[in-house]
């Protein structure tokens, strides 16, 4: 999958870069910093196209949460969370803390998915939700273009680095939040 990314971004530039980041992701940030290193493309055209494309998909998935077009019983089943009761804690939190759980989603990559859609569905404002999500991408985005104009052609080592960080981020969220159900709502989890 890499590799398309990388054709099309130094054959198309910046338009390319573009719409793989909005699919990608950071890596597609990576590559476009790798291309900047080569002098096929400038740096700074690489970080703003980066910010601009993930703000982007950030709001794609906001208004679908906003939309309510997500069907929830599917998000139930895949994700297993059993009695959505449960989570009206976190829901409260999210909603009286909005900037802190964007911004802890938005850096840690793994939880953003859904973090993004929720903020839709809870109705937080679209200033709110954009000002957290600046605040979170700009030192992210620049991390990764940093880190690609750095590395050069290490890349497939920057992938696997990547997805291991961001799963070991997710398994110490899904910990703590499960910590945080049981602290907050009594919820005897097995074998507890």
């Amino acid at each position: 999958m890499p590799e398309w990314i990388l054709s099309a971004i130094s054959s198309y530039g910046y338009a390319a870069l573009f719409v793989a980041v909005l699919v990608e992701g950071p890596m597609a940030t990576v590559f476009g910093a790798i291309l900047a290193a080569q002098g096929l493309l400038h740096i700074g055209g690489v970080y703003t196209v980066a910010v601009i494309g993930d703000l982007t998909g950030d709001v794609i998935l906001y208004g679908l949460g906003r939309s309510g077009r997500i069907p929830t019983s599917r998000l139930r089943r895949r994700f297993n969370l059993g009695r959505w009761r449960h989570l009206a804690p976190l829901l409260a939190q999210f909603r009286t803390h909005p900037g802190r759980v964007l911004v802890t989603a938005k850096l840690t990559h793994a939880a953003g998915f859904l973090v993004l859609l929720s903020a839709g569905a809870a109705r937080i404002p679209i200033w709110l939700f954009l000002t957290f999500n600046l605040l979170a991408t700009l030192p992210k985005s620049g991390l990764f273009v940093l880190l690609g104009f750095f590395a050069g052609a290490a890349w497939q080592r920057i992938d696997l680095w990547l997805w291991v960080f961001s799963c070991s981020v997710l398994a110490v969220l899904v910990i703590t939040f499960i910590l945080y159900l049981r602290r907050v709502t009594g919820l005897l989890l097995p074998g507890g």
